[in-house]
């Protein structure tokens, strides 16, 4: 079972402190694999933690979460080389990628030189529903904001391109990312840009926009436009999502 039409989700939250567990899936990762059309089995879930350098203790807390929430989760690893023979195959095996932040510069290069971008490209074509946090959102876009290079917030811009946007995470916890984010539409380094607050999903039908989705009450989305030499922000309201089955 697959989407029926290539699916992003692409979002700047998904996880959540659990009581007996390190880290859990919160809504937005369940809401991508409700759009994946799974049932009769549990999903299967792919995890690519490439963005933090594919740290194990992370992978184990992503199988935890995974346990609790009743998927399958396989990691994607390429350090210190893949970890699968046949890396297409792999992906073509799932419902749903997952991809964790961390460095969406790193992350890049180091895709590219695995082959994923095409690879994750006709995955997402053939219906395995593409999602991730921070990094792993920026990097479904043209671009964004990133600490990638250090502390001080730089422009991305050579990012996957599947969605002919840029993209802002953490917009309202990061006090930095919004003018910036302003900045680089206004001079035209990044076209139009949607946003999340922490907590937000962006659902994606093709390269459509179809919804703005939130596990946290009160959070935002936001699409940011160039009009002259100004950027000009529009709030989005986003649905709120079921918790989570416990």
């Amino acid at each position: 079972m697959t989407a029926p039409q290539p699916t992003i989700v692409a979002t700047s939250g998904g996880h959540r402190v659990g009581a007996r567990a390190r880290v859990l899936f919160d809504s937005l990762v369940h809401h991508a694999v409700d759009l994946s059309g799974v049932h009769g089995r549990r999903p299967r879930v792919l995890y690519l933690g490439t963005a933090v350098g594919d740290a194990e203790h992370v992978t184990a807390r992503m199988h935890e979460a995974a346990r609790y929430a009743g998927f399958d989760l396989t990691p994607l690893a390429l350090f210190p080389m893949p970890n699968v023979e046949d890396v297409e195959a792999t992906l073509l095996a799932h419902d749903v990628v997952w991809v964790m932040g961390g460095s969406v510069a790193n992350l890049l290069a180091v895709w590219r030189v695995h082959g994923l971008e095409g690879a994750l490209r006709r995955a997402w074509r053939a219906g395995v529903v593409l999602s991730g946090v921070s990094a792993g959102s920026i990097c479904w876009f043209q671009g964004g904001a990133t600490d990638s290079y250090g502390p001080r917030l730089r422009p991305v811009t050579d990012a996957l391109g599947f969605l002919p946007y840029g993209n802002g995470v953490h917009y309202d916890s990061d006090g930095g990312r919004r003018p910036l984010i302003h900045r680089l539409v206004a001079d035209g380094t990044l076209p139009t840009t949607h946003c999340t607050d922490d907590g937000v999903g962006l659902v994606y039908r093709g390269s459509e926009l179809v919804e703005a989705v939130t596990e946290i009450p009160g959070k935002g989305a936001y699409v940011v436009t160039r009009e002259g030499d100004r950027a000009v922000e529009e709030r989005v309201e986003p649905r709120r999502l079921p918790p989570p089955p416990d």
